[in-house]
């Protein structure tokens, strides 16, 4: 393995001005500095990765802990993260605590021993193992989940105002019971979107009904599940809000399943928008995240953080975009029951465009 004294030798200057230069210090000479570079460069020579990470008390790596890989809604958040690392001079590390609390404290164990630059983490509902990262100095971004008792910066979307959109739309499209599928009460999005759709019902004049909530595991067969003993009701829905897209995935696995027809007997808007939501058929009506952004924020948040350790914490709010497709439509039946109510602030206006508040981040 080449060393740095090999490109000392090669460049014909001391080690000392080799460091130097590969660390990006100004005060070398230019035609030296070029000389070192270009040695560096015929020798192949890669700085030992472990010994600067010992000199600095850090390595280069971000620990990126995701909820649940098997869920596209992180696959372009991901990348946003990642873009931005790549630009900052940081790779990424992606660890998925796969909604398992257990694990999770496994993967916040491992960026501790491996001396991670920074972690940004979708946590399972554990704020302890946040803390933990905190007392040890490293920097922390939480995203998509707000959480409890800790502060760190935080990069979110409106969950409240996306459920209530989506409730909201099912309202005005005529539908009478319409059911909720959340996910787990210990999760923050979880109970913000419960929060959106009981908003909803509250200001169409509805009363919210218990037994149309079903608490979920934001996966495709706790989805399934949950439909399944909606419509096991005396008095089943004709309608359902899904908080996330594997729970929208079960939800209409399980109408299928039961002969049930969307939208003609049932309607449907799913939360998390799925890249072929606009290809089956009926298309699926969602609510959309800019995910990408999301994982840019939380990214130069940490950026920011590790330049500036000691700069006050700030949450970023994204807005959310109501997609309406086929699988909310109304039948002419419901089209003629259904009558004009108060909308909540940012939803789908009769055109199918979104108002303009809707756009740009929220910053406190």
């Amino acid at each position: 393995m080449t060393t740095i004294y090999d490109v000392a030798r090669r460049a014909g200057v001391s080690p000392a001005t080799v460091s130097r230069v590969l660390n990006g210090r100004a005060s070398v000479d230019p035609d030296m500095a070029a000389r070192v570079r270009q040695a560096a460069q015929d020798l192949d020579y890669r700085p030992n990765a472990v010994a600067r990470s010992l000199r600095r008390s850090r390595t280069s790596l971000w620990a990126v802990i995701i909820s649940d890989i098997g869920n596209p809604f992180f696959t372009a958040m991901v990348r946003g993260v990642e873009d931005v690392a790549q630009e900052a001079g940081f790779s990424v590390v992606l660890c998925n605590g796969d909604e398992d609390p257990e694990k999770e404290a496994r993967y916040v164990a491992a960026a501790l021993g491996e001396r991670m630059a920074g972690v940004i983490i979708s946590s399972s509902g554990r704020p302890a193992l946040i803390k933990r990262l905190v007392q040890a100095g490293i920097p922390v971004v939480a995203i998509d989940r707000q959480p409890a008792g800790v502060e760190v910066d935080t990069v979110l979307v409106d969950n409240t105002h996306g459920a209530e959109s989506a409730t909201a739309h099912l309202v005005d499209s005529g539908y009478r019971r319409i059911a909720c599928i959340t996910g787990p009460r210990r999760i923050s999005t979880a109970l913000q979107r419960l929060r959106g759709y009981r908003a909803a019902l509250r200001s169409s004049g509805r009363q919210v009904t218990e037994d149309l909530i079903r608490h979920a595991d934001f996966r495709e067969e706790g989805g399934y599940r949950a439909m399944a003993s909606l419509l096991a009701n005396a008095e089943p829905p004709d309608a359902v809000f899904a908080a996330n897209n594997l729970m929208t995935v079960g939800a209409v696995e399980c109408l299928v399943d039961n002969g049930i027809g969307v939208p003609d007997q049932f309607g449907i808007v799913g939360f998390d928008d799925i890249p072929w939501a606009h290809l089956v058929r009926p298309s699926l009506s969602t609510v959309a995240q800019p995910t990408y952004e999301l994982g840019r924020t939380a990214a130069t948040l940490l950026v920011d953080r590790i330049a500036d350790p000691a700069r006050s914490t700030s949450t970023v709010v994204l807005r959310t975009e109501l997609r309406i497709r086929e699988s909310s439509a109304p039948s002419a039946g419901r089209r003629r029951h259904a009558t004009n109510r108060p909308r909540p602030r940012g939803t789908v206006d009769g055109r199918g465009t979104e108002s303009p508040t809707v756009s740009g981040p929220l910053r406190s």
